[in-house]
């Protein structure tokens, strides 16, 4: 059932009656995501939370030279979005792609606003996201201001390990902040710690 990954996900941080489960999965929107289909540009307003159940996406910028910078991959199991569209209703500027043919349930915002009245446990299930993301991305800013190119990829290898080995390196290459050229030249110089 398309509901298991993410229901086995709630069920870490809160339990749900059969009735909360019932009334939280009719809020929930199916999608299939083909490879290279944005699920999101910039400028667009981010109306959804959305859950990987399958596939991988990304979200990344693109700076004024064109450059892709990527902030997150998304497994199976993975939230995306761009949280500050999503928070206040106005224009992003993440682009959300699917790197793979992808499947994501996905939670309006005014429905996960009506969830957090009907089922106020959410909100700690949401909360508790939150602000482990949040932990996530301040550590992850901290390593790019100090650590060397080496140290992220092995930091990406630890976060991502089932991504390793299917992500093209210039997908790896703009989430640690190097070109590809260079993450092929440091990967043949030397291999990356176990």
């Amino acid at each position: 059932m398309e509901y298991d990954l993410l229901l086995e996900h709630i069920t870490q941080h809160i339990q749900l009656t059969q009735e909360e489960t019932a009334y939280f999965t009719a809020l929930l929107t199916y999608k299939e995501v083909k490879r290279k289909q944005f699920l999101l540009q910039e400028g667009d307003v981010n109306r959804y939370a959305c859950f990987v159940t399958d596939g991988c996406l990304r979200s990344y910028s693109i700076d004024k030279n064109g450059f892709e910078h990527v902030l997150q991959f998304a497994p199976p199991g993975w939230w995306i979005g761009d949280m500050k569209s999503f928070i206040a209703q106005e224009p992003a500027t993440l682009y959300i792609d699917a790197i793979d043919d992808s499947t994501v349930l996905l939670l309006l915002k005014s429905d996960l606003d009506k969830l957090y009245q009907q089922v106020p446990k959410f909100e700690h299930f949401f909360r508790v996201l939150a602000e482990k993301s949040l932990a996530t991305y301040q550590h992850r800013l901290i390593n790019n201001l100090s650590l060397s190119a080496r140290e992220r990829y092995e930091n990406f290898c630890q976060l991502y390990p089932s991504l390793i080995q299917c992500l093209p390196q210039k997908q790896i290459a703009a989430y640690i902040g190097v070109t590809p050229e260079f993450l092929s030249k440091m990967l043949s110089q030397t291999p990356p710690k176990k």
